[in-house]
């Protein structure tokens, strides 16, 4: 068993030991609050000073700028946060050993294509015409619709449902009850009812793309909807039918995109967030928690409120509606003021 100490640790984020304890051993890791003096903890924002303060931790991991404010054993590191998730890994338990092989109670079309090393795990069906690439892991109880592709070391976790023609990269990771590739939501009305619009397309997640427990991505109604390289979904985001999302977006969890609109690169969505449908929101755009979108939004953009306007002018109204009752009382004396000269 591998002894990690302060000094060992620093060296292995590439950062300074400052204060006494650099021997220390290091048995693990906890946030501030309750980290004990053998474990590590991190501050990453200086709003939690009182608790770095007060903490109980062995060693914290800080920035060269707030270090000199402090005098507990500290690692100077350019990014605390960073550096407090590669020391996470060396604490992880071991990942649980999945056994390559059909379980004997899954089902598996005759002329589905395993590469080599796949699991396939208890009562998952995997249909006709599909292909799973090397080391890939399909989830007890979950589905692969027909003539589905799946790449490479993709971790299918159980109660997914994969709908036909779907294709997925590798390395992707969908998380339990994730749905790829129902209808899209698309109905005319006729004669006085809702008559159901056939979708015809499919789903596409390019490589490194991870979807959180829950989510939901519709198929296109004709073509695709496509989920670029490296994008991180949350838990509960539905996302329509042609929707676009570009290469390291966010989408936070209870996010919801309509129809045929289209995300660029690393645009996050906070949580909360729903777009109308056949937008276009440019490269590196933020719009904050709760807001609401009904227009295109320029690359490198930063919105926020119900009607997704610029931060700072949604904050000044903010501002400027927590004092209505002010101002309507200092109105009202006014009044009251003219009407007694008069």
């Amino acid at each position: 068993m591998t002894v990690h100490t302060v000094r060992s640790l620093a060296e292995y984020v590439g950062g300074r030991v400052v204060g006494p304890g650099s021997e220390t051993v290091i048995e693990g890791i906890n946030d501030l609050r309750s980290a004990e003096p053998n474990q590590l903890s991190f501050l990453g924002n200086t709003k939690y000073e009182p608790l770095a303060r007060a903490s109980r931790a062995g060693v914290i991991l800080i920035s060269p700028k707030d270090s000199p404010n402090y005098d507990f054993t500290r690692i100077e590191v350019d990014s605390p946060s960073v550096a407090f998730g590669k020391i996470c890994a060396l604490f992880a338990p071991l990942p649980v050993a999945d056994e390559p092989g059909i379980h004997p109670t899954a089902v598996v079309a005759p002329d589905a294509v395993l590469g080599e090393g796949v699991s396939i795990q208890p009562h998952a069906v995997i249909s006709s015409g599909v292909s799973i690439g090397a080391r890939s892991l399909i989830g007890a109880n979950s589905f692969v619709g027909e003539r589905s592709v799946i790449g490479d070391d993709t971790h299918v976790y159980p109660l997914v449902a994969i709908r036909e023609r779907s294709v997925i990269g590798s390395r992707v990771i969908l998380h339990c009850g994730v749905v790829i590739g129902g209808d899209g939501f698309g109905y005319d009305l006729q004669q006085g009812r809702h008559m159901k619009i056939a979708h015809i397309g499919y789903v596409q997640i390019d490589d490194d793309v991870e979807i959180g427990a829950n989510s939901t991505i519709d198929r296109g109604r004709f073509g695709r909807t496509h989920i670029a390289e490296g994008v991180k979904i949350d838990n509960l985001v539905m996302i329509a039918h042609n929707v676009s999302i570009g290469a390291h977006s966010i989408i936070v969890s209870q996010t919801g995109i309509s129809g045929s609109t289209s995300l660029g690169k690393y645009v996050t969505l906070a949580g909360q967030v729903g777009l109308a449908g056949h937008l276009s929101v440019g490269d590196r755009a933020v719009i904050t928690a709760q807001s609401g979108l009904n227009k295109d939004v320029p690359a490198g953009a930063i919105l926020s409120g119900h009607h997704a306007l610029p931060s700072r002018e949604s904050l000044k109204l903010e501002a400027l509606t927590r004092r209505l009752p002010e101002l309507f009382a200092r109105l009202k004396e006014l009044e009251d003021k003219l009407q007694s000269l008069g």
